[in-house]
């Protein structure tokens, strides 16, 4: 096995310093990389930089096709009748929260698989997994027959792009320095969140091409875009032999009660806009269908472009704040749903929808703020104690990401559930707005009441 040494730095006839030495890299075939250590300033400011940002644009991409698929059936679901099938709105709610269940479920394994197989090789086999959810989906829409079951276990498996997110962001965390790394997870995350208005404004497009309506294009027009995410990180991208995870960080943070508070908090904010993401596309179709669904990716490019916003409002007065402020704000947005409900008010409950977005997002930037300052807060000691607290964070992000992930199912199920049991909507959205006090109540006493240890760090 041949290697090759990167030097950065000083002419080549010079003998290279112990500070170039130690920021050397070595490249070893099949895209591997030795020495990676982002918090050397000669090294980062030499060859560091570039190789992050290129990974980081390319995982960008790919995350955004993971979480298109992950949301291609709320947008196909709504129009499954329009071609052969005779599905209930109960059962559509089925097919659009399946994936987020999937999704939720495989988050946790996703993330250890960067470190056991790299990065870049990684985000090759899942770009590449997208061919199952897409090539399935475009063969079952002109399969009308099929019994719901069946589109059931399709459906499922779109949950793999829901996967993505968890694998992207583990990766990209070990390629930037702590002071740009927040900066970097914020770029990925809305990157990834944009996929979700992306499909919902696309895909009403591209079936229409023509004459007729061709659902099946709903799939295939992945496929390519698939494999150049596959090609692209095969060529470009690198894996880091440094990327190793710590299993006992998840352990602590499984123990540490913050982790638990935390999740709770990021399904109100992230559950909420997964769930309004899947669900808002059929809410449009049922109950006003004298309106184009087309509209509906309006909601989830909102929620997508706030979350930096809620991540940079929070460096400034506190996630804590950023994230109460949020949850009033939602609560108010449910209430302006159930009006519009009520007076059957396109408008309004569209406004309403558009609203409740907005905040999911900036909900969804200030609780990842607030994680790695809550654990640093509650931390005891000198700086060993603040590198556990670290690790133990990073424990927590991978835990809250997933169980907050298991809102996309939850609020499809109760919209369901709230159909079955008083013929409307309304009841789940009173359901949402205690929900959402609740979360608030829980956050101030926990995070902002005055005799709060944590009150004073604004966390």
């Amino acid at each position: 096995m041949t290697s090759t040494r990167t030097l950065p730095g000083g002419p080549a006839t010079a003998p290279p310093t112990d500070d170039v030495r130690a920021s050397a890299l070595e490249h070893r075939p099949g895209r591997w990389i030795d020495g990676w250590d982002p918090e050397n300033p000669t090294q980062w400011a030499t060859t560091g930089r570039p190789i992050a940002r290129r990974n980081l644009w390319l995982s960008i991409f790919a995350e955004f096709l993971g979480f298109a698929v992950w949301a291609l059936w709320s947008i196909v679901v709504p129009q499954l009748n329009g071609v052969g099938f005779d599905l209930s709105v109960n059962e559509m709610f089925w097919l659009v929260s399946t994936p987020a269940l999937v999704g939720a479920t495989l988050r946790i394994p996703y993330t250890f698989a960067v470190p056991r197989f790299g990065g870049r090789n990684w985000t090759v086999v899942s770009a590449l997994l997208l061919l199952l959810p897409t090539g399935a989906l475009a063969w079952a829409v002109n399969n009308p027959e099929l019994p719901f079951i069946a589109l059931v276990g399709i459906a499922a498996l779109a949950g793999v792009g829901g996967g993505n997110f968890a694998s992207s962001m583990a990766n990209i965390s070990f390629f930037f320095p702590a002071k740009e790394k927040g900066a970097a997870l914020g770029l990925n995350a809305a990157g990834g969140n944009l996929g979700t208005a992306a499909v919902q404004l696309a895909v009403p497009i591209v079936i229409t091409i023509g004459a007729g309506v061709s659902l099946d294009r709903a799939g295939l027009m992945f496929i390519p875009l698939a494999l150049l995410a596959a090609v692209l990180a095969w060529r470009s991208m690198d894996n880091l032999s440094s990327a190793k995870s710590d299993p006992r960080a998840y352990a602590v943070a499984l123990r540490h009660p913050h982790t638990w508070i935390l999740s709770f908090v990021y399904i109100g904010t992230f559950g909420s806009f997964i769930g309004y993401s899947a669900t808002f596309p059929t809410l449009l179709k049922n109950l006003f269908p004298a309106m184009t669904i087309s509209l509906a990716f309006m909601g989830a490019l909102v929620g997508s472009l706030a979350r930096p916003f809620g991540g940079y409002l929070s460096d400034r007065i506190g996630g804590a704040l950023v994230t109460c402020a949020s949850f009033v704000a939602m609560a108010i947005g449910a209430v302006g749903a159930i009006l519009g409900l009520q007076a059957q008010s396109f408008p309004i409950f569209f406004l309403s929808f558009l609203w409740l977005f907005v905040f999911t997002g900036i909900g969804n930037g200030s609780v990842y703020r607030m994680i790695p300052a809550v654990f640093a807060g509650t931390a005891r000691g000198d700086a060993a104690a603040l590198t556990a607290a670290g690790r133990a964070a990073a424990g927590c992000i991978g835990i809250a990401g997933a169980v907050g992930a298991f809102g996309g199912f939850l609020i499809p199920q109760g919209f369901a559930l709230s159909r079955t049991m008083t013929g409307d909507l309304q009841a789940a959205l009173w359901v949402m707005v205690g929900v959402y006090l609740l979360m608030l109540g829980l956050t101030w006493f926990v995070y902002l009441r005055r005799t709060s240890p944590l009150a004073a760090l604004k966390v």
